[in-house]
């Protein structure tokens, strides 16, 4: 007996779903998650076109409107030096989201390396090489970066550095882990079964396996790296005068909103606040969505 033969034209196969599709539903299903990545959005977009957004020159002193209240000339005020906080908080974007992304990239990147390696070749390299993340997790984080930039000093390089070193061994455990699942999947038995090299079963099995995790990791990494710059700026170990630095302009701004002048520290306040608030909740969204164990519950 034989079954008779079906074929589906192009007409009644379903139409692919595409990107907007994609990217509609995941803002239908995850509105704080978009949320978080208009606010990115926004902050990419005056990080680009800060020139053109900027009503006055970042670094220009007037000191004929020192400590003006926000009004119609100045949106947000003026600081000690009669500078317009409004240009300065636009022209911060570009510092906050350089040593962010950098620094997230350099640690998230480098916990997936070791971490991958470790979960995949097991044994004594591992045993000895966790050991040595753990003895880098009992330090805490802030702790590590304030060392480091202390010992080294405090230009862009080191601060960059630092905040790498620090994003590190998180990096590596969560990717350890997930490697550690893949590891034990039957194709990655059967290839080795086959006798394909290490290089190969890595790059083909494993690495795009655990790249969702990593994608996770880096978003969250970028809140948390402006969060350690706006911190070491503030304790006079970050970025330094004249440079728009969110961090900076609230350090600078902390003892003047005791005598009332708020606005030198609360709008750069808020400016770290919704920053950080948008890569923690849009990591939080591309959690929900990659994960595949959230996804069936």
């Amino acid at each position: 007996m034989t079954l008779p033969k079906t074929t589906l034209t192009n007409s009644e196969l379903p139409p692919p779903v595409t990107i907007g599709q994609r990217l509609m539903r995941l803002i239908r299903q995850k509105k704080l998650g978009a949320f978080g990545g208009a606010i990115i959005l926004a902050m990419i977009l005056m990080a680009v076109f800060a020139e053109t957004m900027s009503p006055y020159d970042p670094l220009e002193n007037n000191y004929e409107h020192i400590f003006q209240a926000p009004n119609s000339e100045h949106w947000l005020g003026t600081d000690r030096y009669g500078r317009d906080i409004l240009s300065r908080i636009i022209h911060g974007s570009r510092t906050a989201l350089f040593i962010g992304i950098i620094s997230a990239f350099l640690g998230a990147t480098t916990g997936f390396v070791l971490g991958l390696a470790s979960g995949y070749f097991g044994g004594m390299f591992d045993l000895i090489f966790m050991r040595f993340i753990d003895l880098f997790m009992a330090f805490p984080p802030l702790i590590m970066v304030l060392a480091i930039v202390a010992t080294f000093g405090n230009a862009m390089p080191y601060v960059i550095a630092a905040i790498s070193v620090s994003i590190i061994p998180d990096s590596v455990r969560i990717i350890r882990a997930n490697a550690l699942q893949v590891r034990q999947a039957p194709y990655v038995d059967s290839a080795i079964a086959l006798g394909f090299s290490h290089a190969r079963i890595i790059f083909r099995h494993m690495l795009p396996n655990v790249m969702a995790p990593y994608l996770i990791i880096f978003t969250a990494a970028v809140g948390g790296a402006i969060l350690a710059e706006a911190a070491l700026s503030f304790l006079g170990l970050g970025v330094n005068e004249p440079t728009p630095a969110w961090g900076l302009m609230l350090q600078g701004g902390t003892e003047e909103s005791i005598t009332g002048v708020y606005w030198t520290a609360f709008f750069p306040g808020v400016a770290i606040t919704l920053a950080v608030f948008g890569f923690f909740v849009l990591g939080d969204a591309l959690r929900d969505v990659l994960d595949p164990k959230l996804r069936r519950g």
